[in-house]
């Protein structure tokens, strides 16, 4: 009776086992999270949203950060060196981006969100008389701000995440269309804000010229005193054509942006007679709640711009 009970104790420790190491199996055999790192707080957000817990993402320009001036520490270097992967807006933005991954030593993969988006041709920089940076070329690499190119995006950020995790690719792909989806709907939505705004009433003054696809995309004509660059101030000439302009096309809408220093603005607004209309995000997201997100990015921007452009 003895042996009876003894075997059967230790099946019974012996069932628990097998039940203990079968729930302990997936656990132990999941990969851990990507390591990503982006480039600038916008890329950072789409990687975030398409890869989920799949990944972890560092971003090294973060919200309210200038990309143009933004300068690499060491500590970039690192976190560079121990990614897995590295996503890069691409189209010049990041003039630095190439020496930094140099000198971090890292050899992975560094995928171009904007890969197969149109770029937009911009005006020759020198005739705005400041030539901030002849590694760009003639090309506008703000295109995450029409929504269409972000599409574009998120398609390049899921097909290099299923390629890095492809036992992940069911997850990634669900999440990658579900976004897809919400951008389809707010691009509907920016349309719909701008078409209560006449025509003629379409046009304001930013900072830079960071809202050349959101103007061509969205029926909106912008002037700027600085060109795709916030590098080098606007020069006194560039201030006083575009204030001349502002008053013969009777712009009156005049807006700051988060990525940049306001008192040119707020000068051109006065001596222009115009009137500042808020605060629009450009090359960054906030550090608050306003515009924390990509879409809300755009909620706002469009919100704001609405607003601004019917008192003019």
């Amino acid at each position: 009776m003895r042996t009876a009970l003894t075997a059967r104790l230790l099946g019974a420790l012996s069932l628990t086992l097998v039940l203990i190491l079968s729930c302990a199996l997936p656990a132990q055999a999941a990969q851990p999270p990507l390591q990503v790192v982006s480039s600038f707080s916008i890329l950072g957000d789409l990687v975030k949203q398409v890869g989920g817990d799949a990944v972890v993402v560092s971003t090294l320009v973060g919200p309210d950060g200038d990309a143009h001036v933004f300068e690499p520490r060491p500590v970039d270097a690192r976190r560079v060196a121990q990614a897995d992967l590295v996503f890069v807006n691409g189209l010049n933005f990041e003039g630095w981006m190439a020496r930094l991954v140099t000198s971090s030593g890292y050899r992975g993969k560094v995928i171009t969100a904007s890969q197969g988006v149109k770029p937009r041709q911009m005006k020759d920089e020198h005739e705005h008389g400041h030539d901030h940076d002849h590694d760009h070329g003639n090309l506008d690499p703000h295109a995450w701000q029409d929504l269409a190119n972000g599409i574009i995006y998120v398609e390049n950020i899921r097909a290099a995440l299923v390629a890095a995790r492809p036992e992940q690719a069911e997850a990634i792909n669900a999440r990658a269309a579900r976004y897809s989806a919400q951008l389809r709907e707010m691009d509907a939505f920016v349309r719909n804000t701008l078409a209560r705004v006449p025509a003629e009433k379409r046009r304001i003054i930013t900072s830079h010229d960071a809202f050349g696809y959101f103007g061509a995309a969205y029926g909106v004509e912008l002037l700027s005193p600085q060109g795709r660059s916030t590098e080098s101030e606007a020069s006194a000439s560039d201030v006083a054509a575009l204030i001349r302009q502002m008053k013969a096309k009777q712009v009156r809408a005049v807006f700051v942006e988060n990525v940049s220093n306001p008192r040119m603005i707020e000068r051109i607004a006065r001596e222009g007679g115009g009137v500042v209309g808020g605060r629009l995000y450009s090359d960054a997201l906030s550090s608050n709640n306003e515009a924390n997100t990509y879409l809300k990015m755009f909620q706002h921007n469009a919100s704001t711009l609405a607003s601004a452009m019917l008192k003019q």
